[in-house]
């Protein structure tokens, strides 16, 4: 979208108002329909105070204050003033009242005048044409303005109207320092230090448990050495466009960095670890260190505002100026005054807004329109926005040019990557068995494979990343489910840690496993109730005191300041932000303990009572984890219960849906009123219903109707979620869909292969479909190795990352004619050379412009 030639009301008031009549001077405004302007200008009548040479002075002076980047070049000035003057003289002649001028709003208001002096610009060059007619609105906009805050009865007339008018007054009055070529000498100082305090706050990250098993092993390791580039997907992936012929629309699985490039406002959805914080970082550290990769040049430059919304969920979003404090940075008190402001308004902003699911549900309507507001009036900064996927509903800040992406679920050439760095980094700590590392690193690649519940769990970064802290603890015995998994982690952390370090003596305070839980989970379920993602050090210590009396144990332990340090220091759960609050070291660890905790104390109510709430649901899961039979049958029947109506019975019946993955013991009427009740909820009506369906997880497939009785549009929708559930079982289903001839739905049968075991799904799926106008994707080397198996495609897709070598040594000569490639090889393209029956070569918008590709081949994009 072209930005509009923008005046700030600083410099156009002073001018707009010489077009008007002073107030006294207008006449009696008593008229039901408001008064005519051509009797409030002040160049037309009998005496007019401004003559047409002062219109045309005005009209020369609001073309030359206009703000970069549209200012004109100096030959064009002179004859768009005279066209202005021309435009803005037919006000006089026409018969339209004010309140009908505020209805039309500034783009309508001056589409009429435009109309009402035909040809007027036909001498003007193209570009002085588009310069006036973007002007002509911006000041149309201020003299609306200017009248409705001469009358106040036009603002109770037309509130909506006025409201949106004001609104955009807002985004121009931020031009009044956007000219300026570079900032102060105080400012660049500060932008200096600055810089530097970002990479020293970003530059780690903890990858949980890594440091267990061993003594003196850094609670946090550099990003540098540990960060994963993942992968991100476009949520409208698959909806096509009208025209677009059905399976090519679909955007391809990009690099997350490079999926970024070319937007200026992207939501980014995730599950819980996927990743998105470590992006945030990295994106932060990389702007702060002017060391972006070539598809974000557009970003260097930029200002990293990293904004967690834990810091400031309960007070609302904050100003500008007030961004530092809200966070807690380190330079807060030592910034300039109006600084982040300053850059905001020069467009140099790099917002980082993350976790908008740490902000209560209630609270997060009133964070978009913050937000949006924000946006709006410092239009040009470019913003990311993070949450979990079942946060915000589809296209939450759409209406603000918000992209949507969602990370991707790491394929096997991540998680590999992600076992193997990992490991490396281990090797600086100062363990004994670095000698083992390698061992314990190819016995885990060699497992996840094997295990389809590893395979499904080792999916992002934090899950990934226990299980290698659990290999490596567990010497290659590793527990299955996620409840098992966390129930190791917490028995490494809370009763073996210390002992098998030889941290004997940290302090004087001696706890079990079950005293350090048990107050654990005290300060995750206060948290939980009061909807807050960090405690005050003070209000946390009070919370230690207060259970204090009911553990046993900890008498005679020290005071409750110790006890609570103890837990921090100890346990490796907890950390301590600056400003003396302390969190969780990961929200769903925070949720495990208090579902606990409200399992332990009988809360079933509390947990019904916000069962509908995003921000709940890995709580209530967890909790049906913990729960004995008789709890588990009531919080199940409880999210099945009447009484609420929309969305929020929709998203508690299918909660309960996706509970039974959790549920140890059950009884079949429960399990089979479930089945029941949310048999039909299963027939999604469109895509985005689809995607969002296969958050439920496998049984989900025991209530999908029979995939050969549906048409094929029903048939695409069931494989868009089917083909996002990691399960065994959906390869199944999907194979029933494998024979059908719909473009639209062989290509999300193929675009799901990343999710499966890939020879398995090889075999059953891609070696069935027909591959006429099919391209077929291809994230690693995997893929690339069972499609050449395979025989090989005609239509390929490049979704990962290869290089010319991997291609040619992957790809088959003989069988290729299209290729489409999603990711920049950075490299010419001469190598496609040995490919003969290559006609076509697709690239992704996104990628710069390709070179040295050979005579003959047809370039796409």
């Amino acid at each position: 979208m072209d930005p509009a030639v923008r005046l700030a009301s600083t410099v156009a008031d002073p001018l707009v108002s010489q077009l008007l009549l002073p107030v006294e001077a207008a006449p009696d405004k008593t008229q039901a329909e408001g008064e005519l302007l051509a009797h409030l200008v002040s160049f037309r009548g009998e005496s007019p105070p401004v003559s047409y040479e002062t219109l045309l002075s005005l009209a020369e002076e609001l073309v030359g204050l206009t703000a970069v980047p549209h200012r004109l070049p100096p030959e064009d000035e002179t004859p768009v003033a005279a066209v202005l003057s021309r435009t803005l003289w037919i006000i006089g002649e026409l018969d339209t009242t004010d309140v009908q001028a505020v209805r039309l709003g500034p783009q309508d208001y001056a589409r009429k005048l435009r109309s009402a002096v035909p040809g007027a610009d036909r001498e003007l060059t193209t570009d002085a044409a588009w310069f006036h007619d973007r002007l002509l609105v911006t000041v149309c906009l201020h003299l609306l303005h200017h009248l409705i805050r001469r009358s106040p009865r036009l603002a109770e007339r037309l509130p909506e109207r006025a409201h949106r008018i004001r609104q955009l007054i807002d985004l121009n009055d931020v031009e009044a320092v956007r000219g300026r070529p570079e900032p102060s000498v105080v400012d660049a100082d500060f932008e200096a230090r600055y810089a530097r305090s970002i990479v020293e706050q970003y530059n780690r990250v903890t990858i949980y448990g890594i440091d267990l098993p061993n003594p003196n092993t850094p609670d946090s390791w550099s990003l540098d050495a540990t960060y994963l580039s993942l992968s991100a997907e476009f949520d409208n992936a698959g909806d096509g466009a009208p025209g677009d012929r059905p399976g090519d629309s679909d955007e391809p699985v990009l690099s997350a960095d490079r999926a970024l490039a070319g937007h200026e406002r992207v939501l980014l959805r995730g599950v819980a670890g996927a990743g998105k914080t470590t992006l945030v970082q990295w994106l932060a550290v990389s702007a702060a260190r002017n060391a972006l990769p070539p598809e974000l040049s557009a970003l260097r430059g930029r200002i990293p505002l990293v904004l967690p919304v834990r810091r400031f969920a309960r007070e609302g979003f904050p100003s500008p100026d007030d961004f530092l404090t809200a966070v807690r940075h380190p330079l807060a008190e030592e910034a300039p005054d109006g600084w982040v402001a300053r850059v905001l308004t020069e467009e140099r902003g790099l917002l980082l807004v993350d976790g908008i699911d740490e902000a209560p549900e209630s609270e997060r309507a009133a964070l978009r329109g913050q937000l949006r507001r924000l946006m709006r009036i410092y239009s040009g900064n470019f913003c990311l926005v993070t949450a979990r996927h079942s946060a915000v509903e589809p296209n939450w800040l759409a209406d603000e040019g918000f992209d949507e992406l969602s990370l991707a679920p790491m394929n096997r050439d991540q998680v590999a990557a992600f076992i193997t760095a990992w490991h490396t980094a281990a090797r600086d700590d100062e363990g004994k068995d670095h000698h083992s590392l390698d061992e314990y690193r190819d016995r885990l690649l060699a497992s996840i494979p094997l295990y389809r519940e590893l395979r499904g769990l080792a999916t992002n970064p934090l899950m990934c990343g226990l299980i290698c802290a659990l290999n490596r603890d567990r010497t290659g015995s590793l527990p299955q489910g996620r409840k098992e998994l966390y129930e190791a982690a917490m028995e490494m952390l809370l009763q073996r840690r210390d002992p098998e370090r030889r941290v004997l003596y940290a302090d004087a305070v001696k706890l079990q496993r079950g005293a350090r839980e048990r107050l654990l989970r005290k300060l995750a379920y206060r948290m939980l109730v009061d909807r807050r993602a960090e405690l005050p050090l003070s209000e946390a210590v009070a919370e230690v005191q207060r259970h204090l009396p009911a553990i046993p144990s900890t008498s005679g332990q020290g005071d409750p300041e110790s006890i609570f340090n103890h837990l921090l220091l100890r346990t490796g759960l907890l950390r301590e932000q600056s400003e003396r609050v302390v969190e969780f070291v990961h929200r769903t660890v925070q949720d495990y303990l208090a579902a606990k905790e409200a399992i332990e104390q009988g809360a079933l109510d509390l947990l019904l009572a916000h069962a509908h709430e995003a921000e709940w649901e890995e709580v209530i899961r967890m909790a049906v984890a913990h729960a004995r039979p008789g709890e588990c049958a009531r919080l199940l029947q409880g999210l099945l219960a009447p009484g609420r109506t929309g969305m929020q019975r929709n998203r508690r019946r299918l909660l309960a849906a996706a509970c039974l993955e959790h549920v140890t013991e059950l009884d079949p009427d429960t399990h089979a009123r479930i089945r029941r009740e949310t048999r039909h909820m299963v027939r999604p009506t469109s895509v985005a219903a689809a995607r969002s369906l296969g958050w439920v997880g496998p049984i989900v497939l025991e209530m999908l109707p029979d995939p050969t009785s549906v048409s094929d549009q029903e048939a695409h929708r069931l494989a868009v979620t089917v083909t996002r559930i990691n399960d065994d079982a959906a390869v199944h289903y999907l194979a029933q869909l494998r024979n059908r001839a719909s473009l639209e739905l062989r290509a999300e049968l193929a675009h799901g292969w990343r999710n499966f075991d890939t020879d398995r799904y090889a075999e059953e799926i891609i070696g069935h479909l027909d591959p006429d106008g099919l391209y077929f994707p291809v994230s690693d080397r995997f893929e690339l190795a069972a499609l050449r198996k395979l025989g090989g495609r005609a239509r390929v897709q490049i979704v990962g990352h290869f290089t010319p070598d991997e291609l040619l040594e992957g790809l088959s000569h003989d069988q290729l004619t299209h290729l489409w490639l999603a990711y920049d090889l950075a490299t010419p393209m001469d190598w496609l050379a040995a490919f003969p029956h290559l006609t076509t070569l697709r690239v992704n918008p996104r990628l710069p412009r390709v070179s040295g590709v050979p005579h003959g081949i047809r370039i796409l994009s």
